[in-house]
């Protein structure tokens, strides 16, 4: 232990000596510079008007290369950042993502106008993407549990992906991504509430409730991320993008055959 804290303060202590060293040997060779063009010239005065304008200028750069350059490179950085991680969300909802999606419109009893909404074709414009995120935002769900075997389904599904699951939550890249973590966080939640529950056909009638709201929770994220994610694939990967409307959860008569 004390060996590795040693070396940690060696590498630390020789970065610092690098650096001071690099920023000495500027300065010299500045001053030497500066030296050469008096002992050529012999004009004082101009070398300082210069070095004055030069040191003026230097907030201004300061403003254009941390405030304008570095967030535009952030941007750029962040938008390639974003399309990896979409290639995470498609694993996602081809794992489990459409299923789950399948599992919970058979439990909300408001779906079939919803559902309506997001039969994609593809013809689907931005305009039509955001009016399907406008309908999520005025849409009520209401999950109801009436048949207690279609909840074990949902146990046992979820439990088979748990570690898939876990293994993408660990994923740091994701951080850069708010709304799809927590998509991930309430899906694990529901996860885990479900595998406490050792017999699901002894839960009170509490207990489904407080289940019903967990499942409401996911579903809304499963759906809103969802929409992102087909608005992204219609976009930039038309080939895949017409898979998903073939395979579309919320189609009840989809069908992956091209007739």
């Amino acid at each position: 232990m004390k060996k590795s804290r040693r070396r940690k303060e060696s590498f630390l202590s020789y970065i610092l000596n690098w650096k001071t060293t690099f920023a000495l040997g500027l300065i010299v060779t500045s001053a030497v510079v500066y030296y050469i063009h008096y002992n050529i010239f012999k004009d004082l005065h101009h070398i300082l008007i210069f070095l004055v304008e030069d040191i003026a200028f230097i907030p201004i750069e300061v403003l254009i290369v941390s405030l304008i350059i570095h967030r535009l490179l952030e941007a750029r950085d962040k938008q390639k950042m974003l399309k990896k991680l979409n290639m995470v969300i498609g694993a996602f909802y081809s794992e489990l993502g459409n299923d789950l999606i399948t599992k919970f419109v058979s439990l909300d009893i408001n779906c079939q106008d919803f559902r309506c909404k997001l039969q994609l074709d593809s013809s689907w414009s931005e305009d039509e993407f955001q009016e399907a995120r406008n309908e999520l935002l005025n849409y009520e769900h209401n999950i109801k549990i009436e048949n207690i075997e279609e909840l074990q389904a949902i146990k046992e599904f979820l439990s088979e992906e748990k570690s898939f699951l876990l293994d993408l939550l660990e994923n740091p890249n994701l951080l850069e991504h708010d709304s799809f973590t927590d998509l991930l966080w309430a899906v694990f939640h529901l996860t885990e509430e479900l595998m406490y529950r050792e017999n699901i056909q002894k839960m009170s009638a509490k207990d489904i409730e407080h289940i019903e709201g967990d499942i409401q929770r996911a579903y809304v994220h499963l759906i809103e991320e969802w929409i992102f994610y087909m608005d992204h694939l219609e976009k930039d990967y038309p080939y895949l993008f017409s898979l998903a409307v073939r395979i579309n959860p919320f189609n009840d008569k989809s069908n992956v055959e091209i007739k």
